[in-house]
């Protein structure tokens, strides 16, 4: 029987319009093949436009629908939504993308544009009229949350999660909670103290009913589904019984051995059984296994000797644990890009060349230097400090084509409190562009010149070198000069400088594209976790039941983060309140009587939801047994993978069967034919 195809031009205003003749589309679709009615408007996704769809479904007597508008990406559900409230079943429709595939790139030809746009739709109506009704399933939802990573975003999620009634997990692979901000002196554009910020909530979050603490722990595996993900925990061994250590501090007191503190970048010394900082959460020790002496040489043992309640235990071995968890939250943060490409600054070779980070060590009261700015060569205080922004940000060269977009604020936060704390110092920044994109950041960094008497030189640093020169007390002494060129006035300067402090670019971690390659979502080029739309999910991926929090998803500053992270914990809220999730229909399917059982589908499928059982049948009265593939529905994503990579063509993707897609093919060919 032939079907009634409803046929909708969208306009979307201009963006379509401008290019392509709407109304002449809609005419010369008018007769094609199972049409029984075409018209165009100017916004279709409006309300008036979903109600022209609903009322001509009814009055025409249509069961399938075409919508010719933008990306399905922005509006599919849109118009399932839609046709549904009308009667029909929601993968009745289809859509063809005349926006971004059309009138976007093909702007100054309306002519060919139009035909173009016509092609389209025919596809998109041959296609439909092979559609079939696709119904939902429906799974149960595990009530507990897994946020990965305990920075600020993390905690935030996790507190917000869990403030709303359900159990949450947060897993950090260091020793504590708190992320870089726990490193970080003052907070822009107010200038608050971070630690003031960050240790209530750690607090807050290590003594909430609804969250369990997993420190100095991994990611080793993640099996399932949104809304019961079986995720394998790696628990590294601590060799100190977290039930037993009350963190009196004996143990770190006693010990011999000594090395350089990841915490404070190496400007100051830490024990082998040690916490990151003092107000680490849990406040618990963890030995060093690298550089204790009774792991390297098997003598030593004070620790353990004058630990009051017994909880050192040196025969403790990793562990591995499984948990249930509805959604997963990645709030993993970032790192800093790896400056010592540019040798031309003379990291590493002059101790006076430090990174932003190592400079909010030297500033904060917890610091190496008790937040007096002291030069790490020879702890004298600094008069000349120059800053340097975008080191590895907006360079496509030696770094990232990106801005990391915090630089520029905390480098005006930094140069502000050198001149707060050294009254009689000399700052100077050295900049490609300033960028204050947030509230009260525009008048923070105007403050900071006109107020502070920071001066901001446009242009790159060239080269930076150290002399010996004397100094004020009649001594020798080392300056580093920053040469480096004024764009605004065209001419070269020369800083005579005592410290050099780099805007480090933000980067993703190193292991970032390996974790989502192990949680099964998708990653930028950049190794940066991507969205599953950049306007309508900003904290979705690609993957039902992962959200995205922080910096992970892209460089961004604390308000930013905080933000994000509230929204991801709305979405695991929204998702945990469900006792039953409907599942997208949309998944492939195995003919098992052509499989050949070879496996390439279950080695390409990136949501690992193919696997390959044995069947037994009956061939000339002989039973025999062979493997096929099968297909977990909840764990597919309807990606398509298996089904081109299948050799004997048993896999299929339903609502993209060979089928629709020949049919879509066809109805190309003939109209170049014609």
């Amino acid at each position: 029987m032939m079907q009634r195809v409803g046929v909708f031009i969208c306009h979307c205003g201009t963006n379509i319009a401008a290019s392509i003749d709407c109304a002449q589309v809609a005419a010369n679709v008018q007769d094609y093949p199972g049409v029984a009615y075409s018209t165009d408007y100017k916004y279709m996704c409006s309300e008036p436009g979903q109600e022209m769809i609903k009322q001509a479904i009814q009055e025409h007597q249509l069961d399938r629908v075409v919508v010719a508008s933008c990306s399905p990406r922005m509006h599919e559900p849109t118009f399932r939504r839609c046709i549904a409230d009308a009667g029909l079943n929601p993968y009745l429709l289809e859509m063809a993308n005349i926006r971004e595939q059309c009138s976007w790139v093909h702007p100054d030809d309306m002519e060919r544009a139009t035909a173009k746009a016509t092609d389209l739709v025919k596809m998109a109506i041959a296609k439909v009229s092979h559609d079939a009704p696709l119904e939902k399933s429906l799974s149960p939802v595990t009530k507990r949350a897994l946020v990965v990573g305990g920075g600020i975003a993390g905690i935030q999620t996790a507190l917000d999660i869990a403030n709303n009634g359900y159990q949450v997990d947060i897993l950090e692979k260091e020793p504590t909670i708190g992320g870089k901000m726990a490193q970080i002196d003052k907070t822009f554009p107010t200038l608050d103290c971070s630690a003031c910020i960050l240790t209530p909530k750690m607090v807050e979050a290590s003594s909430h009913p609804n969250i369990h603490l997993i420190t100095y722990a991994e990611l080793a595996k993640v099996e399932g589904y949104v809304g019961n993900f079986d995720v394998t925990i790696k628990m590294k061994a601590r060799s100190v019984d977290l039930d037993k250590c009350t963190g009196c501090g004996t143990c770190w007191s006693k010990c011999p051995t000594k090395v350089d503190s990841e915490f404070e970048l190496g400007m100051s010394k830490r024990k082998a059984i040690y916490t990151p900082f003092p107000q680490a959460i849990p406040n618990k020790p963890v030995i060093d296994r690298e550089h204790c002496l009774k792991f390297r040489t098997g003598k030593c043992g004070i620790c353990q000797k004058f630990c009051p309640t017994g909880a050192i235990d040196y025969t403790q071995e990793d562990e591995f644990i499984t948990q249930r968890y509805g959604a997963i939250v990645m709030a993993t943060g970032y790192q800093l890009f790896d400056h010592s490409v540019y040798g031309e600054y003379g990291y590493g070779q002059y101790p006076d060349v430090i990174t932003g980070l190592h400079f909010e060590r030297l500033i904060n009261a917890s610091g190496p230097t008790m937040g007096k700015i002291k030069r790490p060569s020879d702890h004298k205080t600094p008069k000349n400090v120059v800053f340097i922004k975008c080191v590895g940000s907006r360079d496509q060269t030696k770094g990232k084509a990106y801005c990391s977009r915090t630089c520029c604020m905390y480098t005006a936060k930094q140069a502000t409190l050198v001149r707060e704390k050294i009254k009689d110092s000399n700052v100077y920044v050295f900049y490609m562009d300033v960028r204050t994109p947030g509230k009260g950041y525009e008048e923070f960094y105007n403050r900071t010149t006109e107020q502070y008497g920071v001066h901001y030189i446009r242009g790159r640093v060239s080269k930076i070198y150290q002399d010996t020169v004397t100094g004020e007390d009649g001594q020798p002494t080392t300056k580093l000069r920053v040469r480096g060129e004024d764009t605004l006035l065209g001419r070269p300067v020369e800083i005579e400088a005592d410290m050099v402090v780099l805007a480090t670019a933000m980067v993703a971690n190193e292991d970032a594209a390996q974790v989502a390659q192990l949680v099964g979502f998708s990653y930028d080029k950049d190794n940066f976790y991507t969205e599953s739309h950049p306007k309508l999910a900003p904290v979705e991926t690609h993957t039902a039941g992962v959200f995205l929090a922080g910096a992970c998803q892209g460089p961004k500053d604390i308000p930013d983060s905080v933000a994000q992270a509230g929204a991801a914990a709305a979405k695991v809220c929204a998702l945990l309140s469900k006792d039953m999730l409907e599942t997208e229909p949309i998944t492939s399917e195995v003919d098992t009587a052509i499989c050949a059982g070879c496996g390439h589908c279950v080695d390409v499928c990136p949501y690992k939801a193919i696997s390959l059982e044995t069947i037994s049948e009956r061939v000339l009265g002989q039973t025999r047994e062979r493997q096929v593939a099968k297909v977990n529905s909840s764990l597919c994503q309807g990606c398509g993978a298996c089904t081109v990579t299948c050799r004997s063509g048993a896999a299929n993707l339903r609502h993209f069967t060979n089928e629709q897609i020949l049919a879509e093919v066809d109805a190309l060919c003939q109209t170049i034919q014609r």
